[in-house]
């Protein structure tokens, strides 16, 4: 199923692989996988060698369980409401607060110029783990984990309300010492009684993707979103 060999492990990676087994919860039948798993672009001889394929991997197999989690959890709400349940599970914000939760930073390869692992790094290596227990056991094992590390979230999903993304990107703001947010309507359409609003965050001087809702909040929601998913990106 992958393409990594099962060469031996450096001596110096034994301890870090066995540990990160005992933190998820799963035996490598190629601890391979896992090393690349954790390895950061910083400390990889290419980004070919680093685990940046494997988070584009996981966040698929991530995306899949949890619409599948969802869909048989939930048969009374509609697509929207599972969409917008489906982008909080997934989200940067919510896998680094996995990542973190597990104490995984403590495991990653990264080049000595990086001292302080910051949130993007804790969240893509929570999905190139998923992506590699995908890899060396298929998707059973990989869904179990996923289920079990995202325990707290999946159970506190059907509370979530129009607010929440606002409300991550005001402390994520507030923690880094930015500008308070601020909501700004770039445009509107449809008539009356169907106006439909386009909103984008503004941070300093810095202003994100906008987003369209049926709602101001909903716009607000949306784009709080797109802000947090930039703030997040840019910091890898």
């Amino acid at each position: 199923m992958t393409e990594i060999t099962n060469s031996a492990i450096p001596e110096t990676h034994q301890s870090r692989i066995e540990q990160c087994e005992s933190l998820i919860g799963y035996r490598f039948k190629n601890p391979q996988i896992l090393l690349r798993g954790l390895t950061h672009s910083s400390s990889a001889s290419t980004r070919l060698d680093s685990n940046e394929r494997m988070e584009f991997l996981g966040d698929a197999v991530l995306g899949m369980v949890i619409c599948e989690y969802l869909y048989e959890r939930f048969p009374e709400k509609r697509e929207g409401q599972l969409t917008q349940q489906k982008s909080f599970l997934v989200s940067r914000a919510v896998c680094a607060d996995v990542g973190e939760r597990m104490q995984l930073e403590k495991l990653i390869l990264v080049g000595k110029g990086l001292q302080d692992i910051p949130s993007s790094l804790k969240a893509a290596v929570i999905e190139s783990i998923i992506a590699a227990i995908y890899l060396d056991g298929g998707y059973v094992p990989a869904r179990q984990f996923i289920l079990e590390a995202f325990q707290s979230e999946l159970e506190n999903c059907g509370e979530l309300d129009t607010e929440n993304y606002k409300s991550m990107l005001q402390e994520e703001t507030q923690r880094d010492g930015r500008s308070t947010p601020v909501y700004v309507v770039l445009d509107q359409r449809g008539p009356d009684h169907a106006r439909e609003f386009n909103v984008a965050v503004q941070i300093g001087e810095r202003q994100f993707d906008s987003a369209w809702g049926k709602a101001k909040k909903e716009a607000e929601q949306k784009a709080a979103m797109l802000a947090l998913e930039a703030i997040h990106d840019a910091d890898d």
